[in-house]
């Protein structure tokens, strides 16, 4: 019978590191950099101590290291330390070896049996690890972890994350916050937590509001994909085309793509909510997917401005938008298009 592989959280990874809690080997790989860096940091952090890493921790780069090395440097006992780890950085970068489809096989012998001692953290990043060989001896042995750093992915996960990511600072963010750090930062995750990091040592009362993004981040915060929905849900038209004025003044901090994009996630909500069966906030939550009943809400109101009819219509404006903004069919200025769009939807 196949030994199923661990499913771990990047959570509940940390927070095992940070009780002391260590596995022989850590594979950290996938395509988001962010967390593959925090976490082999962490262990690093985590068990040994500044006078302890000249004797104790080893550090090898993909496109340098040879794995032979790696494993003879396991194979080596700590000194004044309880455990010795071993770092390979880049390890998507190793070179292969004459006679090996992958270098990474040669880690299987050493997964099989390894040094209890030793920590071996793997770093593979842009992909998952390919060597079968590793792997399986790796589940076999029970001795290590595979963590997956995957990509968050906008709309509601990116929402998810940041709302989770202001909770675990001990701080609120409302949803407009919330809106305006995805639409602006959006899944540049290393970049998003640096800046909710900054906010949440400036918020007062522990509140991550949009006035304090637009005074230390540059985030507009009545000018934005939030307010531009709020108008176009509301069939606020000057307001609407106040906003697409202001993003074309800035485009580089409002490209229309994003604005387009977003708009179509909103009515396509909207039009899930206009055809649901029980309109109660509840049951379009779990319709649509989102987890705040604010934002339920806000479907079903705007279902109230725009029928059933309008709403596919609208759907096939934002598609057609979005094909002429990528040069197909037209040759229209980008914004020339958005503002084409806002009046199709206002008078659908």
């Amino acid at each position: 019978m196949a030994i199923k592989r661990e499913t771990v959280t990047f959570t509940a990874l940390s927070k095992e590191i940070k009780s002391g809690k260590f596995r022989n080997i850590y594979v950290l790989q996938g395509e988001e950099p962010y967390y593959i860096d925090r976490l082999q940091q962490l262990i690093i952090d985590t068990v040994l101590t500044e006078d302890q890493r000249d004797f104790n921790l080893s550090l090898y780069y993909g496109n340098t290291a040879n794995v032979r090395e790696v494993i003879s440097a396991c194979r080596q006992y700590p000194a004044f330390s309880q455990h010795k780890v071993v770092v390979v950085r880049e390890a998507q970068l190793i070179p292969k070896q004459p006679g090996h489809k992958d270098d990474l096989d040669l880690f299987a012998s050493y997964a099989e049996k390894p040094l209890t001692s030793t920590i071996l953290v793997i770093c593979h990043k842009g992909a998952a690890l390919k060597s079968k060989p590793f792997i399986d001896a790796l589940k076999r042995a029970q001795c290590g972890v595979i963590f997956d750093s995957n990509r968050v992915k906008e709309g509601r996960e990116l929402e998810a994350l940041i709302v989770n990511y202001a909770n675990s600072m001990g701080c609120n963010i409302d949803n407009k916050a919330t809106s305006m750090l995805a639409d602006h930062i959006g899944t540049d995750v290393a970049r998003l937590f640096s800046e909710m990091d900054k906010l949440s040592m400036l918020a007062d009362d522990r509140n991550i509001t949009p006035l304090l993004i637009e005074q230390n981040i540059g985030i507009s915060k009545d000018f934005n994909n939030f307010e531009l929905e709020k108008a176009l849900s509301q069939r606020h038209a000057e307001k609407a085309f106040r906003i697409v004025d202001y993003f074309e003044r800035n485009p580089k901090s409002n490209p229309s793509v994003v604005s387009i994009a977003i708009l179509f996630s909103f009515f396509s909500n909207v039009l899930l909510a206009s055809t649901a069966h029980d309109k109660s906030p509840e049951a379009v939550m779990a319709l649509t997917g989102t987890r705040s009943q604010w934002r339920a809400r806000q479907f079903l109101d705007t279902t109230r401005m725009y029928n059933t009819r309008s709403l596919i219509n609208i759907i096939g404006y934002l598609r057609q938008c979005d094909t002429r903004s990528k040069g197909i069919a037209s040759r229209q200025d980008a914004y020339a298009l958005l503002k084409e769009l806002v009046y199709k939807i206002l008078h659908a």
